[in-house]
């Protein structure tokens, strides 16, 4: 069957997924009947010729199964966040796993008690994650994995490595972990400028780094061992994997995601982060309390903008 066909193939015989770690090798686990939405993230760096003619059998198949969120489809891979019933989540997954190409990608879970996005697109795009250096391939060469047990076991035990947080700067204001080194940037694509400036004595250390799930590690890591970085890993699963596994031990805050749930602690619970109408900012409790929170038109961070 081709890839393309694959995809159409919309009246899929069910069957029961079964689920390890957060890879996906068939279910999804821990369906809790009050929360009827499951929310599903995943990515693989790929190379994906045929982009243009996955698009609409793609769009058709999660437009028929109800599906809503945003697929990206670029020459080198596939990122996507869906959100709909537990039938039409395996059905897509099922579809997915059609094509080989496609087989195996590891998959995020929560549960919501309501839709999470407006409507459903799919992209194509040039990159899934835009970094704007075409010479980076994460599906050639990338940073080695580092799993969350062990990274925890490296806080734990104090080592001597560096924690570095490659989100933008609004992400890292809503929680990031113990004594990480935060960049400032506002977007990814600032990121290899942002390595220039890191100290040099960093280039002999151990650094791992990580970000909300996983996909901007992959280019980052890449970016760094090129820059003459000896000893580059990325968290495996990024910020979400690790509260699976580990918790919230170490972590500090919580983690912005994007979506309407806009943040998530440790238990993978929405917290009570807003986010501006206007400018996007995400607002913490004791920020939309403040007399410069109108909802809908401005927020302390638009004010200070001007």
């Amino acid at each position: 069957m081709s890839h393309r066909g694959a995809l159409q193939g919309l009246h899929l015989r069910y069957r029961e997924w079964g689920h390890r770690g957060d890879v996906l090798t068939g279910a999804l686990p821990h369906r809790n009947v009050t929360d009827p939405i499951v929310n599903i993230a995943g990515y693989r760096f790929v190379d994906l010729p045929d982009r243009d003619d996955l698009r609409d059998p793609m769009l058709e198949m999660c437009m028929e199964l109800g599906l809503k969120g945003t697929v990206l489809l670029s020459p080198n891979g596939i990122n996507f966040f869906l959100a709909g019933d537990g039938d039409s989540v395996d059905a897509f997954l099922q579809n997915l796993e059609s094509d080989e190409r496609f087989r195996g990608i590891p998959i995020k879970i929560s549960h919501t008690d309501y839709q999470p996005f407006r409507r459903m697109l799919v992209k194509r795009k040039r990159e899934i994650i835009s970094l704007g250096m075409d010479e980076i391939r994460p599906s050639e060469f990338t940073g080695p994995h580092i799993s969350p047990t062990d990274f925890k076991r490296m806080l734990d035990e104090e080592e001597d490595i560096v924690v570095l947080d490659t989100r933008n700067d609004y992400e890292t204001r809503v929680g990031s972990f113990e004594g990480a080194v935060e960049l400032g940037i506002p977007s990814f694509r600032d990121f290899p400028e942002a390595v220039e400036g890191l100290p040099d004595e960093y280039k002999s250390k151990t650094v791992v780094m990580y970000c909300t799930g996983g996909i901007r590690c992959e280019k980052a890591s890449a970016v760094m061992l090129n820059a003459g970085f000896d000893d580059v890993r990325q968290l495996e699963g990024g910020i979400l994997g690790y509260f699976e596994e580990c918790g919230g031990s170490h972590w500090e805050g919580d983690c912005f995601v994007f979506d309407q749930r806009v943040a998530l602690d440790h238990s993978l619970e929405e917290t009570e982060i807003a986010m501006c109408f206007s400018c996007r900012e995400p607002l913490s409790p004791e920020e939309q309390r403040s007399d410069e929170y109108v909802i809908g038109e401005h927020c302390p961070y638009c004010v200070n903008m001007g």
